[in-house]
């Protein structure tokens, strides 16, 4: 990913605080000598040394990716920015949050590892919910996933929130975007000022 130095974020616990966030990501890979992309939620692994996901054995991207070097990306906040906001001459642009993840790929299909994966992915989203389901682990539904854990070997990280921009220009990109409903995008911008 380009990344100016203004955007750039080296700070591990800050990526990765993004990645929990945002947790849907695209897992990018070669299938039959093609670039593939499969979107899917992930887990920062405890020891935020790698991430985990499961896929559907119906999908072909897990046939060739053990041992694979893979691209996950993810998305944070987003969003149009007006030239009308700055005092200062601008031009349109996109302000944005993204990191990518290469890592290499291992497949996992012992069960009790499937269970823990599954278990993890249920428990960091159904937390927030009023009444959590509480899952239920029947053999044949685990025969229908693959989990997989990609080891963590770069980070790459972009945060571009107008920070090139005057501290003025911050401030009214913020309050524009507060008054068009844009909170999230508002949001991130402030905890970069």
């Amino acid at each position: 990913m380009y990344i100016p130095q203004a955007f750039e974020i080296t700070d591990k616990k800050k990526i990765l605080a993004c990645v929990k966030a945002n947790p849907f990501g695209q897992l990018v890979s070669t299938v039959e000598g093609r670039l593939f992309s499969t979107h899917l939620p992930f887990i920062v692994e405890k020891d935020s040394q790698s991430i985990i996901c499961h896929i559907a054995k119906s999908n072909p991207q897990w046939h060739e990716i053990e041992n694979q070097e893979v691209l996950v990306t993810f998305q944070g906040a987003h969003g149009y920015i007006s030239p009308t906001w700055y005092e200062s001459p601008g031009v349109p642009t996109w302000n944005y949050q993204a990191v990518h993840i290469y890592g290499q790929a291992r497949l996992i299909r012992e069960k009790e590892e499937l269970k823990n994966i599954i278990e993890d992915t249920t428990k960091r989203f159904e937390s927030v919910l009023e009444q959590p389901w509480q899952p239920e682990y029947k053999q044949p539904l685990l025969d229908l996933i693959v989990g997989m854990e990609i080891s963590i070997s770069e980070l790459q990280c972009k945060f571009k929130l107008s920070q090139n921009r005057s501290e003025n220009d911050q401030i009214n990109v913020i309050k524009a975007l507060q008054q068009n409903g844009d909170k999230s995008l508002s949001f991130a911008m402030k905890k970069e000022l």
